[in-house]
């Protein structure tokens, strides 16, 4: 039960994060980059329903073509983000109506409406979550189909945000344009970021003391490799291991402090699957 509610309040945080960085940056400029807000964004224009409705409606439709097309699994992880989305958008509009942007500075408002929700959905997806609107379209895309959905999505925002040219003006298409570029490279960095770890290969000449230091102090495994150096023609052994950020700083003085000799190489990576770490 801990871990079920440590797990809906990580979706429900993160679901709040892309609520405040689309209403109060994104909505209030008219950016509109990034799938079905930034196609709420185009219709508001129209002054025929707000943007949060829109959002509401179309995410809702969606969500219930995707419990019939996806199964239960889908609603057990997609349903509650996207509905907390839809429904925290539209009563923002209501509880707190904006007439225009906080500032008169847009890059700094760009920021934020860029950062927010790229944060949000980076905890979403590091947790096998999601917010809903496009991505279910490329779920059911994916289940039916071969077709290529990450080009075809990325068409969809360039379309979408393409159309902010002609239907606001030249500035805010161009940010809506930065927008759309430097979206998806800020959620990439930052799941990076969230599973980052430290790949040691260290050779020495004594690997025990080191090995027991990783096991019984920091509690991660290693693995011990025979070697030979092409220099001095000595025996040599290499240890192999895997730690977090922190294990590695103290795994790397250590070796510092107690083999002075040792020659360590340090990699990082936020790819190690495996027990420990992340699960296939």
């Amino acid at each position: 039960m801990k871990s079920k509610f440590q797990y809906f309040l990580t979706l429900t945080f993160s679901v709040l994060l892309i609520a405040v960085g689309t209403y109060f940056f994104k909505f209030t400029n008219n950016f509109t980059f990034g799938g079905i807000t930034g196609l709420a964004v185009l219709v508001a224009k129209t002054g025929l329903i707000s943007a949060g409705d829109f959002n509401l409606i179309t995410s809702m439709i969606l969500l219930v073509i995707g419990l019939f097309v996806l199964g239960k699994k889908f609603a057990a992880k997609t349903a509650y983000c996207s509905i907390l989305l839809s429904f925290v958008l539209s009563a923002m509009e209501r509880l707190w109506p904006m007439s225009g942007p906080f500032t008169d500075q847009p890059m700094l408002e760009l920021c934020f409406a860029i950062v927010l929700p790229a944060l949000g959905s980076a905890i979403l997806f590091n947790i096998g979550a999601s917010s809903g609107g496009t991505d279910i379209i490329a779920m059911i895309l994916k289940k039916y189909s071969s077709f290529d959905i990450g080009r075809a999505l990325m068409l969809s925002d360039v379309l979408i945000t393409g159309a902010g040219f002609f239907i606001f003006d030249i500035e805010t298409g161009l940010y809506s344009l930065l927008g759309l570029a430097i979206r998806s490279f800020m959620i990439d960095t930052f799941i990076e970021s969230f599973n980052l770890s430290k790949y040691f290969n260290v050779v020495c000449d004594s690997p025990e003391p080191i090995c027991d230091f990783i096991v019984h102090t920091l509690g991660r495994s290693a693995s011990v490799c025979h070697a030979k150096g092409a220099y001095s023609g000595r025996d040599k052994y290499i240890i192999f291991t895997a730690l977090n950020r922190v294990q590695a700083v103290h795994l790397r003085n250590y070796i510092r402090k107690n083999d002075p000799e040792a020659f360590i190489l340090i990699s990082n990576t936020s790819e190690i699957i495996g027990k420990g770490f992340h699960s296939i």
